[in-house]
């Protein structure tokens, strides 16, 4: 199980394949070597990397732990999209889940980020009704089951196009569960929420942080979904930190000031066309974000 280094933020700074282009998703572009992308999260100073797309890193444990020992890396954890809230789907989710977590804890992680999905195809979100809204508090107690036998701490993501992605949505879950979140900064802006003041008010139920930035006049086509997330990451929501709409700073000073000493995930979407790969650099972009955060208020920490 992989904790969070002491020190400050820059100590605690982890990278996420997706900020490279890599996404499971059908259509999403090119997926970058992993050899590649896990160098050059190291040469950046990053400390530790998400899994990315289940399988990008390895289809077994020990070797996920291998190729990220090479780089002198660490495993933080990784995302897992369940159907919890349709009980005939139960079964199979905790299959899912039972696999991914074998995964991520086999590979050293400690975080297993749930996010609530329609169903596999991540189809368009909708309203829960009362009995839906049962069923999917009490799949997350399940999951949650599943990773205590794992020593793994559940998460939940709220994120655009699934069952959990506006703020109503968060407000509720803290309301009438407690299960912890992965604090995305970009995904809470998009969905309404205020991430600065879920960082002051209910820093105790941070589990983990995601860092993004988005540019927010783009957020209302995605979060009604008339846009869909892939054509608005092409068309610039997501930008290096300090670039974009969210106060990212005022998150990360809230946290550090409420004591929260666990990793935080610089995971800033891309899309890298196939026809662009040879000359992609998104490592720069990275670099802009690690700068942004070194230049935050004294305490945030240095990369060593």
């Amino acid at each position: 199980m992989t904790t969070a280094p002491a020190g400050g933020v820059l100590d605690r700074l982890a990278g996420a394949p997706i900020s490279w282009g890599v996404c499971e998703v059908p259509g999403w572009g090119t997926m970058l070597p992993r050899e590649r992308v896990l160098k050059e999260m190291r040469d950046l100073g990053l400390r530790a990397s998400e899994l990315g797309a289940l399988g990008y890193l390895g289809d077994e444990p020990e070797a996920i732990a291998a190729v990220l020992a090479r780089h002198r890396l660490s495993a933080v954890g990784g995302f897992v999209p369940l159907v919890l809230h349709d009980p005939a789907s139960r079964a199979g989710a905790l299959s899912a889940a039972e696999r991914a977590a074998r995964l991520i804890a086999g590979a050293g992680g400690s975080y297993f980020v749930t996010a609530a999905v329609v169903d596999a195809g991540w189809s368009t979100p909708f309203e829960l009704d009362e009995r839906g809204w049962e069923e999917l508090e009490h799949g997350l107690l399940e999951v949650e089951g599943v990773c205590a036998d794992h020593g793994l701490v559940q998460v939940l993501h709220a994120h655009v196009g699934t069952l959990i992605e506006r703020a109503a949505h968060i407000e509720r879950l803290v309301e009438r569960s407690e299960v912890r979140f992965c604090l995305d900064t970009g995904h809470f802006a998009i969905g309404g929420a205020d991430p600065v003041a879920f960082a002051a008010e209910h820093s105790a139920r941070v589990g983990l942080v995601h860092l993004k930035d988005v540019d927010l006049s783009l957020a209302p086509e995605v979060i009604s979904h008339e846009r869909s997330l892939l054509d608005a990451t092409q068309a610039g929501l997501f930008r290096a930190l300090g670039r974009g709409s969210v106060d990212v700073g005022g998150v990360v000073r809230g946290l550090e000031s409420a004591g929260y000493a666990g990793w935080y995930v610089l995971e800033q979407d891309t899309t890298i066309p196939e026809a662009e790969a040879a000359s992609a650099d998104p490592a720069a972009e990275v670099r802009v974000s690690i700068d942004y955060l070194a230049r935050l208020a004294p305490g945030t920490g240095r990369i060593r």
